[in-house]
């Protein structure tokens, strides 16, 4: 049998080496992937879907306006919560690619809070804004809620890149870290309505959630 000389078998290694690496390219993160972007915009959408079908299909109860009101501000709530939960689920679960969809569940977060705000006065008070002026200044948790968007605003505003070459990355974080002031007014104005009807079970849910949160951040504060 005839040997292959070492210099000979080095040079056919290294020969089929890159081509073995062409064929097998590495695999991208799946989080990383261009499609995860649109799979959560998608999902992101689909509670506004399911609240226009029930209203065209009249599956909304028996109070439809209420149902619509109160189940935009539910999601309002839900999706900043759930952007509050990227950054220690990024660290939690050692998943960095988490972070590229904190700025679109941000705003599907304002989008939805937007959506509440209309419904209330559209559905509620006709656009009366008067009448909306006079609610604002009547009821307690009205007003937090309408604190709680007016927050919103500035922050949705200055999501994209060019806000943040703008302003500075410093000030661009000092100004976003409203988020967490609009967490606790917004949970206070949930409290506030459901407290009308003694309902605290959610409330209280959404208190727990939000607590675990912010206290996370507090603690890693404090090791620093």
């Amino acid at each position: 049998m005839t040997s292959v000389p070492p210099s000979t078998a080095a040079t056919s290694t290294s020969a089929t080496a890159p081509a073995a690496a062409r064929r097998a390219p590495a695999r991208r993160h799946p989080l990383l992937h261009p499609a995860a972007k649109v799979v959560l915009f998608l999902l992101c959408l689909l509670p506004l879907a399911w609240y226009v079908f029930g209203a065209f299909t009249e599956r909304l109860g028996a109070n439809p306006a209420e149902t619509l009101i109160r189940g935009l501000g539910d999601w309002a709530l839900r999706l900043l919560w759930i952007t509050l939960a990227v950054t220690p689920l990024r660290t939690w679960t050692n998943q960095p690619a988490l972070a590229r969809f904190r700025r679109m569940l941000g705003l599907f977060a304002f989008f939805y809070a937007s959506l509440h705000l209309l419904a209330y006065g559209w559905l509620d008070k006709g656009l009366d804004l008067a009448d909306i002026l006079r609610d604002i200044g009547k009821r307690p948790f009205i007003l937090m809620g309408f604190t709680a968007w007016l927050l919103l605003v500035p922050l949705a505003a200055t999501s994209f890149n060019r806000a943040i070459k703008a302003l500075g990355a410093p000030r661009w974080q000092a100004l976003h870290k409203l988020v967490y002031a609009i967490a606790i007014v917004g949970l206070m104005h949930f409290i506030w309505m459901r407290a009308g009807k003694n309902n605290f079970a959610e409330p209280l849910v959404y208190g727990s959630i939000l607590a675990v949160l912010l206290g996370w951040r507090a603690f890693r504060r404090m090791k620093r």
